[in-house]
């Protein structure tokens, strides 16, 4: 089969390097340089086997499509903060781009994440502008991705997908087209369901979120370390709480869940999620004032690590840290930020020595690996305070401490502990209440 895919970025990309090993894949991006990278087999962005796959796959790249036997759209869905709606314009465009490439029995597959009802009212009414019928002389699905940076390829060939056809044979078009590179199941409903069961699973992970960061905050309140809460709570059969952090970001649970909200006033736990994991690098910033005062800091230097918004990727889409580095520089604090990944940000990012050099505060904001064994001596004999606010809990707490540093993380410390909730019995004596505060500061 000959496959056109739209879009070349972090999904699309990879789906089309993985159905090029059955298939002849062309590739389709509107960014030049992308284009040129694929077709010079260089890698534009870091995952996990895209450099080996890119390396021996036959995909061709181009600025504009090409005739083919299926299409995919695999391009972004935006989301519109002023209306709190999603931004269907790069879909359209792309959905527009392949109209004078359509033939009867062309297949269209949207990958792109869009709201309920989307497919029927946006996508269908343009593919009929090449005067072929849907449904009839061409088929659409929707057929949304399920995989996570890092892992992208592994989750894309075992993970269950969701298959949505606009009638059964679209569905059924779909389902073969995947099957030469999916090892999961594969599940077939309509195509508005499949559009809503993609905004569900998001939406889930980002309620989980909202639940774990606000009981991080009610833990420091009542003096409970909440990762060892946490921790015992799951072990009870039906409780899978998710670990606390400093917010939310990615392409999609930072955003897919306003998709659902768009055209009605019943998503009462939605909103209120999304309005909790935003105000997550605010809590941070009051934690971090909080501490300034408590040690008389004025003019304080901070540093954070990390502006990837998860570990060991170099995407930065909504990450959290943006708006916390924003909050700090309002503050009237010199920021200072690192990242081991990340080579491109909207501002400046040094080594790890020049950015903790005489800082006063280290925030760790992203769980890459490399933090987790950072050299605490060294860190000591750099920093003019030592001082820091690990809120992904991954940081050895007694090297840190035996360098005379002191730690605080959302909801309490494990002593000893790297980014793994507590197997033993919580101990009061090891720490310190500061009950005025909020804080609870292992002595």
């Amino acid at each position: 089969m000959r496959i056109c895919v739209i879009g070349l970025g972090y999904i699309g990309l990879p789906t089309a390097l993985l159905l090029s090993e059955h298939h002849d894949v062309f590739g389709c991006d509107i960014n030049s340089e992308l284009v040129e990278k694929v077709n010079q087999k260089c890698i534009p962005f870091c995952e996990n086997g895209l450099e080996e796959r890119l390396r021996t796959s036959s995909i061709k790249a181009f600025t504009h499509p090409v005739e083919a036997d299926a299409f995919l759209i695999c391009v972004p869905t935006p989301f519109d903060r002023e209306v709190r709606m999603a931004d269907l314009r790069y879909v359209e465009s792309a959905v527009e781009s392949i109209v004078p490439y359509l033939k009867t029995g062309n297949l269209v597959v949207i990958e792109s994440t869009i709201s309920p009802g989307a497919c029927e009212k946006v996508v269908c009414p343009i593919l009929q502008k090449s005067g072929l019928r849907v449904g009839k002389d061409i088929f659409l699905s929707h057929c949304p991705e399920r995989a996570i940076p890092g892992k992208t390829f592994d989750e894309m060939i075992n993970n269950d997908r969701i298959v949505g056809g606009f009638d059964q044979k679209s569905t059924e078009l779909t389902e073969r087209l995947y099957r030469s590179f999916v090892k999961g199941n594969i599940y077939k409903t309509s195509i508005r369901t499949a559009e809503f069961v993609k905004l569900m699973e998001n939406t889930y992970r980002d309620v989980n979120i909202a639940l774990a960061n606000e009981l991080a905050i009610l833990a420091e309140e009542a003096g409970v370390n909440v990762w060892e809460a946490i921790d015992l709570a799951n072990k009870h059969p039906r409780v899978n709480i998710h670990a606390p952090g400093p917010g939310v970001g990615g392409h999609c649970i930072a955003i897919d869940p306003w998709f659902l909200t768009e055209s009605t006033a019943n998503a009462k736990i939605i909103e209120m999620a999304r309005e909790i994991n935003d105000n997550m690098p605010s809590y941070i910033l009051h934690k971090a004032r909080r501490i300034f005062e408590m040690h008389n800091i004025t003019n304080p230097v901070v540093t954070i690590l990390g502006v990837a918004y998860k570990g060991n990727i170099d995407d930065t889409r909504e990450t959290p840290a943006l708006k916390l580095i924003k909050l700090c520089a309002k503050e009237g604090w010199k920021v200072k930020l690192s990242d081991p990944y990340v080579s491109r940000f909207e501002y400046p990012l040094l080594s790890l020595e020049d950015a903790t050099r005489d800082s006063d505060l280290i925030i760790i904001e992203t769980d890459h690996t490399y933090y987790c064994s950072l050299d605490a001596a060294r860190l000591a004999e750099l920093m003019r305070n030592r001082i820091v606010i690990d809120t992904k809990n991954i940081l050895d707490k007694s090297e840190f401490k035996e360098n005379g540093f002191e730690i605080h993380t959302l909801g309490g410390n494990i002593s000893g502990t790297k980014n793994v909730l507590s197997k033993s019995g919580f101990q009061a004596d090891d720490f310190e209440i500061r009950a005025l505060r909020g804080d609870i500061i292992e002595k």
